[in-house]
């Protein structure tokens, strides 16, 4: 783990396998061409897209901390990031999203019927492209993850709905909606350098609470972000009603007359829109930014000690480096 307020970049945390990266972004540019030319008009502007790429690098760094990065490997990592893209275009489509990463979105360019079939095209690329090389375990990873993302999804709607959600519910749904893929990319990762049963659960159990830490993070930045590094305003999500860990313990300790009158906003989307700053407060004032970092830190922690059995090295350094990027970066 780096010193307490040194600050990490996460090109500096996948130095180990930039060449690998580079390797992966060439391979996966070739997986995404089609013949049918508004299909590959469409998948060149997913390309224009990509963010950090942190789960294709997250499969890069499994496979050589369990022995080396090969073609089944490659072949991991672009299924990853071939559902991941599926899903984030199914997820603007859901939410009527109009920007990604800064951009427009493919449902503000292309709207809903096409994004919808790109979404399945990448889908089902990714599911075809295994059945090619006969991935049996990489798809049966990948479709358990599928199943807990969208079995996550729908509980968060009908939480959210009825605006009774647990901390209980509320981890089940961020395991479900994030860690599952990125617990899936990390023991896809070792599967595809190890026979080792023990190597790919430790692995598994890595990416399974680094995307805890990384979800319960990235709600706690719509409270305490700085606008100008997230590039969006803060209070997003009581604006969508949402309800995240922070606002989950502040409600659990504030008195019932308090509950009330958050809730009531909660209800109210013209309430919620003109009085989030009302909600941002409560929720600092009971404690519940603390207590959300406090979580996050202990999962953060798990991470750390499920590598605790491999011999250091470089990939098993950046892997510890991305749990600290984790839980210090900005936006």
């Amino acid at each position: 783990m780096l010193k307490s307020g040194e600050l990490v970049n996460i090109k500096d945390v996948t130095i180990s396998v930039a060449d690998e990266v580079q390797v992966f972004q060439q391979r996966y540019k070739a997986v995404l061409h089609s013949q049918n030319t508004l299909v590959d008009k469409v998948t060149r502007y997913v390309l224009r897209q990509q963010g950090k790429q942190i789960r294709p690098a997250l499969v890069l760094l499994a496979a050589k901390l369990c022995g080396g990065v090969n073609d089944s490997s490659y072949r991991a990592a672009i299924m990853v990031e071939l559902l991941h893209s599926a899903t984030l275009i199914h997820d603007d489509v859901v939410d009527g999203a109009e920007m990604r990463r800064g951009i427009a979105s493919i449902n503000a360019l292309w709207k809903n019927k096409i994004s919808v079939l790109i979404g399945d095209y990448l889908l089902s690329r990714g599911l075809l492209y295994s059945l090619e090389h006969k991935d049996y375990g990489f798809l049966h990873l990948v479709s358990e993850a599928v199943r807990r993302m969208s079995e996550g999804e729908m509980l968060q709607i009908q939480k959210t709905r009825s605006l009774d959600i647990s901390e209980a519910d509320y981890l089940s749904v961020i395991s479900d909606k994030t860690a599952s893929l990125i617990s899936s990319a990390c023991a896809m990762g070792a599967l595809s350098a190890t026979a080792d049963e023990r190597m790919v659960a430790c692995l598994k159990s890595y990416g399974e609470y680094l995307g805890l830490a990384f979800q319960i993070r990235d709600d706690l930045l719509d409270y305490t972000g700085d606008e100008k590094k997230t590039g969006k305003e803060l209070g997003i999500d009581i604006r969508d009603k949402k309800i995240t860990l922070p606002l989950i313990y502040a409600l659990l300790h504030a008195p019932a007359s308090e509950q009330k009158t958050i809730r009531s906003i909660l209800k109210s989307s013209a309430k919620r829109a003109i009085r989030r700053s009302e909600v941002m407060a409560f929720v600092r004032e009971k404690g519940g930014y603390d207590y959300a970092a406090k979580v996050a830190e202990g999962f953060a922690e798990k991470a750390v000690a499920s590598l605790a059995s491999f011999a250091d090295s470089p990939a098993k350094t950046s892997l510890l480096q991305l749990v600290d990027f984790v839980m210090k970066r900005q936006s």
